[in-house]
């Protein structure tokens, strides 16, 4: 008896057709009612236009609570920012601040647990920390990063390990992955409270 051929044991991988696969286009009625992710995050000294525009998208898909746009950062709306964001900066809420400290300080009294995402002399690795809900995350400048000030003013520090020659990742796509693990420990948070 002949074992048969990997194809017919397993169906072969098919991309879905775009023309299928779309965007989602929920009610605004149902988006009001969607559950955020009470997760504020901060921008602050964004140089790059097309980085704010993709954090936006990235923020929309974990659905957060607010972008709090800080410094220099550009706000909505710009063109450079939609091409990146394509229409997530009418889906996210946010706000354009002067003093990051102020708004981090603000969110802590208000119960926020404060992370940056940052290289320190004390950050961990960001899949080794238990978050806390409410919670606040900044990122910083695509070439100096965070200012020692507002990173003073976190409770926690964290990186995103590297193995390369570089040290760090562009910020859009290490605001997209912190996000994401992010999202990935509230939903259990959320799947254990639901479960008692």
């Amino acid at each position: 008896m002949t074992s048969p051929t990997p194809d017919k044991i397993i169906a072969p991988l098919r991309t879905i057709p775009h023309d299928v696969f779309r965007d989602n286009q929920p009610s605004l009625e149902l988006l009001e009612r969607r559950l955020r992710m009470p997760v504020v995050a901060l921008l602050d000294n964004i140089r790059s236009m097309w980085n704010v525009g993709s954090m936006f998208r990235s923020a929309d898909g974990a659905w957060v609570e607010e972008m709090v746009l800080a410094g220099y950062t550009a706000t909505p709306p710009r063109k450079e920012i939609s091409k990146t964001a394509l229409g997530s900066e009418y889906s996210v809420p946010w706000r354009h601040v002067n003093d990051p400290v102020r708004a981090i300080q603000a969110l802590q009294k208000r119960g926020y647990q404060a992370v940056v995402l940052e290289h320190t002399t004390r950050s961990q690795a960001y899949t080794d920390i238990e978050y806390q809900f409410p919670l606040v995350f900044v990122v910083g400048n695509e070439g100096v990063g965070v200012r020692d000030e507002i990173s003073a003013a976190c409770d926690l520090a964290v990186e995103i390990p590297q193995f390369g020659m570089k040290s760090s990742l562009n910020v859009a796509v290490a605001f997209g992955i912190m996000v994401y693990e992010i999202r990935r420990q509230w939903t259990l948070q959320e799947r254990k409270l639901q479960s008692r």
